[in-house]
């Protein structure tokens, strides 16, 4: 059921709010991301629920279904693709999953898990994410007409990147073993990309790589954790 209700009408999406009446939960662990979405879903008229991981996500679930869930291929705790895959195959289905990613070959990992769709990361177009939902919800909740469709920029909050290296700064500072520094490699180079920050972005890759290699990885994992530092104490003295 979405969390609407079973016997509460539907409001009628309008061209301003083509996507009023849906309800998407995003499954990601980045709060850059959900910020992008977030602002996304406010100007499409839909209701906007987040889970930062599988087990979140599987939480939500429990409680209410949404109608629309985008779903992170790179979770903390598994893979995004899993989740599809059962979603996919329940009986009553969620009308709408995308999976979402920034990494080659993670689209076709999507749709072979069952999903619907999929957005490419960095998500910024309004128009990009009202589409992927649009052209696979039931026809009858579509707005009136073929040209609600409008483009825009979606800035998310700085604050919201700050909040990604807070957090991924708890990981490189505890204790590390491979499975925590692939996932904050994998993590930092997908949310530094979309911000725009080149420099942390390739150091998480070139970190991620001499992890493939089987090389030590003291003195890259410490530039990383370096630069996530900077960038913290660059916003703390603003």
């Amino acid at each position: 059921m979405d969390d609407s209700g079973q016997f509460i009408t539907r409001p009628t999406p309008t061209k301003m709010r083509p996507l009023l009446g849906q309800t998407v939960l995003v499954v990601e662990d980045s709060r850059y991301v959900c910020d992008a979405i977030r602002l996304m879903c406010l100007h499409s008229g839909a209701r906007f629920r987040r889970a930062d991981c599988l087990k979140s996500a599987r939480r939500h679930l429990q409680i209410y279904r949404p109608s629309v869930i985008v779903v992170d291929m790179g979770l903390p705790d598994g893979i995004g693709s899993d989740l599809i895959a059962e979603l996919a195959d329940e009986v009553i289905r969620i009308d709408v999953i995308l999976g979402l990613s920034g990494d080659d070959g993670a689209e076709a990992e999507a749709i072979n898990a069952g999903a619907d769709g999929f957005l490419n990361k960095p998500l910024k177009s309004l128009a990009q994410f009202q589409t992927a939902i649009l052209r696979h919800v039931p026809e009858d909740r579509r707005p009136d007409g073929s040209d609600y469709i409008r483009d825009e920029t979606i800035r998310p909050d700085p604050l919201a990147y700050q909040d990604d290296m807070a957090q991924i700064a708890d990981v490189l500072t505890g204790p590390t073993d491979h499975r925590s520094l692939d996932y904050a490699a994998q993590f930092l180079s997908g949310v530094a990309r979309d911000a725009n920050d080149t420099v942390l972005a390739n150091a998480a890759q070139q970190l991620a790589l001499v992890r493939a290699s089987g090389t030590p990885v003291t003195v890259q994992a410490a530039r990383v954790a370096g630069l996530v530092q900077n960038r913290l104490e660059q916003h703390g003295a603003v």
